[in-house]
C-alpha cells in the first residue's frame, strides 16, 4: 500500500470512526497531494507524498509560532494537533544531538573553522538528513558549531 492510499484509508475509518478532527486534517494532507500532482501533471509516488507532507508540517510549525506569538492558544492547539496526525506519516525527526554529531563530522571532514564556510557545510549535511531533520533545526546547529569553534 502506498503513502497516499494509507492516507486515504485513514481518512476512511476517521469518517467511520465519527474523529473529525482527523478527517478534516486528513482531507487537507489529501487536497494538498492532489494539488501537487495537479500542478506537476504526474502522479506522486511515496517520496513525492513525503515532500508534501514535510510542506504541510513545515507550514503547520510555522502557523503554531505565529499563533502562540499573537496569544492565539486554542488555534495554536488545533495547528498541534494537525502537525501531529502529519508527522505519523513521517520517518521518525532527528534529535538535535544527531544533527549535532553528524554537522561536527562534516565539518571537521572539510576544515571548516569560522561562518564563511557554512554553505559547503550545508550543502553537505542537507542530503544526509534530508526528511529526516527540520531545516530550521539544521541550519541552528551549524550556525552554533561554527560560531563556537
Amino acid at each position: 500500500m502506498t503513502l497516499k492510499e494509507q492516507v486515504q484509508q485513514d481518512r476512511i475509518a476517521a469518517m467511520r470512526e465519527g474523529n473529525t478532527a482527523r478527517r478534516n486534517a486528513l482531507a487537507l494532507l489529501l487536497a494538498a497531494i492532489k494539488q501537487e500532482e495537479v500542478d506537476s501533471q504526474i502522479t506522486l509516488d511515496d517520496e513525492g507524498v513525503r515532500t508534501v507532507l514535510m510542506k504541510q508540517a513545515k507550514q503547520r510549525r510555522e502557523s503554531i509560532a505565529d499563533y502562540e506569538k499573537a496569544g492565539r492558544a486554542e488555534m495554536a492547539a488545533g495547528e498541534q494537533a494537525e502537525l501531529e496526525i502529519i508527522e505519523s506519516y513521517l520517518p521518525q525527526q532527528m534529535g538535535r544531538a544527531e544533527v549535532e554529531a553528524i554537522a561536527a563530522a562534516i565539518i571537521a571532514e572539510l576544515g571548516v573553522t569560522d561562518a564563511k564556510g557554512m554553505g559547503q557545510v550545508m550543502g553537505k549535511l542537507m542530503p544526509k538528513v534530508k526528511g529526516k531533520a527540520d531545516g530550521r533545526l539544521v541550519n541552528e546547529v551549524v550556525r552554533d558549531l561554527l560560531n563556537n569553534q
